[in-house]
């Protein structure tokens, strides 16, 4: 029976391994829940899955779930705060975290996990995008098993001659490259003017995937993929210039890993998120998933095209970050969650998320980020800078 953390439980990835877990009653066990204020679903969750611990960081919503569960005869306990996010994190009660918090947020306490040595199934690319070198020494030190959420990372761990991430090393092993495929959002085909007027309800509609609202507009601008080039790095220690960005609207083809013999490994799949997670937890073995079979005679035709990066001078920035190096993914990150935050509320328009980003990285001056406390202070120092410049 292996019994899982989930840190984010309320949010979509939390919910489909949630979904998976119910589907293997047998293999699987929640020892603890975790969410920030989203009471009325992680009350629904105590009552399925009655985990030991749950963690509101909102207290009032933590009062708020305590009483509701004391008056269903649901036996669990209510904590409040980032110290309890901390504890249940590190628990020996549990051998597996999922690090799905959204954001920024989740550095501190999957970092707890990776230090405890647990097995870290990771969702939370910003972490790793904020403290690259310093997480996966981390990682290293402590024994921690990292696997992948991300569909993109998840498909290339499958393409890969490796088992475990953390005894990868590309040389010798014959890569030219590694492909991410991006769908190009919902506004792959508009014109770039009329891209200053969409909505945040058109943003968030993504055309193949379901997602919270932060990472479909990261999708829309492709400063998700961005990120994810940046988490690719770190991952498999590969140099930008063996990572390519390619348009594949269908998603279908997941991420691919090009050999030097000409070969080209492929992983695909239906796009639910369901399929990487899954994969993850049985590791190294398979179980159902509960995502339909691929039907590729239903889908006739995979399409492929290059960036268009005028259209998405999101990614150039985050390529830019990666080159740069020290501290600059933590303030690109940063600049980001803000530009989105605003856009979200109106308070910006979609094209103004790549030029608060922009002005960010132009005014600060970037730290070689060595320790947490320099990655964290260049965060803060990275969001007043946004917000004034959005002011």
């Amino acid at each position: 029976m292996k019994v899982v953390t989930i840190l984010g439980s309320t949010g979509s990835i939390g919910m489909n391994t949630l979904n998976i877990l119910a589907q293997h009653p047998d293999k699987y066990r929640v020892y603890a829940l975790t969410a920030d204020s989203s009471f009325d679903i992680m009350l629904e969750q105590c009552k399925q899955f009655e985990p030991e611990i749950v963690v509101m960081l909102d207290g009032q919503s933590s009062e708020l779930l305590a009483k509701s569960l004391k008056l269903a005869g649901v036996n669990t306990q209510v904590l409040s705060g980032s110290e309890a996010l901390t504890h249940v994190a590190t628990s020996i009660k549990a051998d597996y975290v999922v690090a799905a918090i959204v954001g920024a947020a989740g550095l501190l306490p999957t970092l707890a996990a990776v230090r405890a040595g647990k097995y870290v199934l990771l969702a939370n690319k910003e972490a790793l995008v904020m403290s690259g070198s310093l997480f996966m020494a981390e990682v290293k030190k402590y024994g921690a098993i990292l696997l992948p959420l991300d569909s993109e990372h998840n498909a290339i761990w499958q393409c890969l001659p490796i088992g475990n991430i953390q005894q990868f090393n590309y040389d010798g092993k014959g890569i030219r490259k590694i492909i991410l495929t991006a769908s190009g959002g919902p506004f792959i085909d508009y014109n770039l003017s009329a891209l200053e007027c969409v909505t945040p309800q058109q943003a968030v509609a993504h055309p193949n995937w379901s997602m919270g609202e932060k990472i479909s507009v990261d999708s829309a601008t492709m400063m998700n993929k961005g990120l994810e080039v940046i988490e690719a790095h770190y991952l498999f220690g590969l140099e930008i210039e063996r990572m390519e960005v390619i348009i594949h609207r269908q998603s279908i083809i997941h991420s691919m890993v090009d050999y030097i013999d000409g070969s080209v490994l492929s992983q695909m799949g239906n796009p639910d998120i369901r399929t990487p997670i899954a994969n993850a937890l049985a590791w190294p073995d398979r179980m159902d998933s509960g995502v339909e079979p691929l039907d590729l005679v239903a889908i006739s035709r995979l399409d492929f095209s290059a960036v268009d990066h005028a259209r998405f001078p999101c990614l150039s920035l985050a390529y830019q970050a990666l080159k740069a190096g020290g501290t600059s993914a933590a303030i690109l990150n940063a600049a980001n969650e803000v530009a989105v935050d605003a856009f979200l509320h109106l308070q910006i328009r979609f094209t103004d998320i790549a030029r608060v980003i922009d002005h960010v990285l132009s005014t600060m001056t970037v730290s070689d980020g060595d320790t947490l406390q320099q990655i964290l202070s260049d965060d803060k120092q990275s969001r007043r800078l946004a917000l004034r410049f959005i002011k």
